[in-house]
Parts: structure tokens; sequence; C-alpha cells
């Protein structure tokens, strides 16, 4: 069962605008919470595995391209800012990339603190990854930018969302 905290907005066209939310979610360890990404993210799952294995083979321009269109879609794509800021990391653009790891964070920080009082927002959960991998990203960027500060100030904020900081973020920060 899950109760799901969601926020609406009218699109270019005059349709509803899917955005970003939170839901409400029962865990063998008790109540977590996870994000859920608009349908459009959805929907374009299979697009960035394409992308993924277009960057593996060594086209990461096509993939860039084809993450930028992707955004266009589907502005709240959290993995398609991700991927950009990966790849922006390749081309040891550590500024663009902190860029594309900060809207990530940005739309997610939103959503979150839109469902109030959150407690657990574990890594554990597949809607989650992408907000804590721009984390990582942004922290390994304002680190690498001399911005400890920043780095510090961004664990500072996620770490009580997932104490168990898996990917190792705060690691990150106190280099």
């Amino acid at each position: 069962m899950s109760n799901q905290s969601s926020h609406g907005g009218r699109g270019r066209r005059g349709g509803a605008k899917e955005k970003l939310a939170v839901a409400r979610r029962e865990t063998p360890t008790g109540v977590a919470w996870e994000l859920v990404h608009p349908r459009c993210c959805r929907k374009r799952k299979d697009d960035i595995e394409e992308v993924e294995a277009m960057v593996e083979a060594g086209e990461a321009e096509i993939a860039h391209d084809e993450l930028v269109w992707l955004l266009s879609e589907c502005p709240d794509f959290l993995e398609a800012h991700v991927q950009l800021g990966l790849i922006a990391l390749e081309d040891d653009d550590a500024k663009l990339a902190r860029g594309h790891f900060g809207r990530a964070y940005e739309l997610a920080l939103r959503a979150v603190d839109a469902a109030g009082s959150l407690h657990s927002l574990p890594y554990a959960l597949d809607g989650n990854k992408p907000f804590f991998q721009a984390a990582k990203g942004l922290v390994h960027c304002l680190v690498e930018l001399g911005r400890p500060q920043a780095a510090k100030e961004v664990c500072q904020r996620i770490s009580p969302l997932d104490p168990s900081d898996p990917l190792g973020i705060q690691r990150i920060a106190q280099r």
C-alpha cells in the first residue's frame, strides 16, 4: 500500500504535467519513502539503457545529443541529468558536470521538501538511486572545484535520508 504525494502543473500544450514526487512505502524494516518519477521518465527507461551502451561504445557525443533530446521531452528526468554529468566528467569538465548533477539533486530535493518530514529515503529503493548518484557526482565536482564547504553541506542534507551511505558520498567530501 502506498500513499502518494504528487504535484500537478500545466504542460506547454495545456495538458497536465506530472512532476517528480515522493511515495510512502512499507518495507520489511518499516516505513520508507521513494521518489516516484514522472511517467515520461518511466517510459524512457530503454532510452537510458541505449545511452549507456553508446557511452560504453565510445559514442559519448551521440549519447549527449540523445540525453539533451530526452530532457527536452522530460525535464525532470534525473537519470538523464546524471548521465550528462558523467559524460561531462569524462570530458574533464567538472563545472558542467556540477550543473547537471546539481539540477538532478535540486529537482529531487524539491520533491522531498514538498513531501514534508521524511525519515528514510533509502538508496536501496530503485526510485531513489538517481538522486543519490546525482548527489555523489555533485559532491565530487564541488570538491574538485575547490568548494569543500558546499560539498559538506550536500552531505549534511542527504545523510539523514540514508545514513548507511552505500555510495560513500561522505568519504568524498572528507578528501
